[in-house]
């Protein structure tokens, strides 16, 4: 029988549980700090309980719902590629990547992807199930055990739609924020959609000071179906409507991220055609980030981006309509460390 998940408590949770165990409430902060904090890897190490305590605790949960399968680091960048796999033997991914101004992990939110973006390698098994909020924290929680290394930023953006997960994400974002944990600043993590508009707006609501990412991809509704399964439900629009809602009650800037897809999404009209929608459909003063993101190859598809000079050209454009954009760097390209592929690599070798 699997053990329940001690990661996935809240910090009201843990409480209550102690004190039905007969132990004092102030046992949670001792419980809570080993778990999240000092990110022990057994209840033998919380050297402050008693023995019985420990033991109740060992008896009915898990640490950590996951375990390192596999780790490759790129020789160029020293990103950081961990597949792990979970209590039910399933696996996901996470990266860590390292840039100047500290160490971002992004992280996965579902086993397997239902949304069937086309570029993506996450979606191609679909949907397994959602991720609980301590599986979240522990792909952060077992990077950092692993290298020595504190994470300062974190973002949603690996296999799985995070508003697909919505209460579990929520949960994940207040306890990893929560100063009785890591304490991660809400500026500092990132959560990305590829459009559920009434979570984006439901997101709004929670005001919390995160990053809005949308996986936007096209200019225009036509084509965006092309690219991406959710275009036949939401329109463009109705998604700009959510985040000029999310703008006005958090005041957060919206990033868009677009994968640039020769022959389909990447030549010079498109490029206006984006530039226009972002300043004519957004609210004034809701200033857009646009992160131009070069394809990643998969064997499964036949895309590719084009030249270097065409994505710089496809940036100058958009630029001129008073758009922040920026190229995103390719990172560890040499271990398979865009979104689905190392896992994808495991699935194929494990079913041959």
């Amino acid at each position: 029988m699997e053990k329940k998940d001690i990661r996935s408590l809240s910090y009201r949770e843990l409480e209550e549980l102690l004190v039905s165990y007969g132990e004092k409430s102030f046992r949670a902060k001792q419980v809570y700090e080993w778990v999240h904090q000092k990110l022990v890897p057994s209840f033998a190490d919380m050297t402050n309980l008693s023995k019985n305590l420990r033991e109740k605790l060992e008896e009915h949960f898990c640490i950590s719902p996951l375990s390192v399968v596999d780790k490759r680091v790129s020789q160029n960048d020293g990103t950081a590629k961990f597949l792990f796999q979970l209590q039910d033997k399933r696996v996901i991914e996470s990266v860590l990547m390292k840039y100047k101004h500290g160490n971002s992990v992004c992280i996965s939110s579902q086993v397997g992807c239902r949304m069937g973006c086309r570029f993506c390698a996450s979606t191609l098994g679909g949907l397994e199930r959602n991720l609980t909020p301590g599986e979240m924290l522990s792909q952060i929680y077992e990077i950092q055990r692993n290298t020595g290394e504190r994470v300062s930023n974190v973002v949603v953006m690996g296999t799985g739609e995070p508003l697909d997960n919505y209460d579990n994400l929520i949960s994940f974002i207040r306890m990893l924020t929560d100063e009785k944990g890591l304490h991660i600043s809400q500026r500092n993590i990132t959560v990305s959609t590829c459009g559920i508009v009434e979570n984006i707006r439901r997101l709004a609501d929670e005001k919390l000071q995160i990053t809005l990412a949308i996986s936007l991809h096209a200019p225009d509704d036509e084509t965006r179906k092309e690219l991406m399964p959710i275009a036949n439900k939401y329109t463009i629009q109705e998604i700009f409507d959510a985040c000029n809602y999310y703008f006005e009650v958090t005041g957060r800037r919206i990033s868009f991220e677009y994968s640039l897809v020769e022959g389909v999404n990447a030549n010079e009209k498109e490029a206006h055609k984006l530039g226009e929608l972002l300043k004519s459909r957004l609210a004034p003063n809701a200033h857009a980030h646009v992160n131009l993101i070069p394809v990643n190859k998969i064997k499964e598809r036949n895309y590719r981006h084009g030249a270097e000079s065409e994505i710089i050209n496809f940036k100058n454009i958009v630029e001129k309509y008073g758009i922040n954009v920026t190229i995103r760097r390719e990172m560890g390209s040499d271990i398979d460390a865009a979104c689905g592929q190392l896992r994808k690599s495991y699935l194929d070798q494990s079913n041959s």
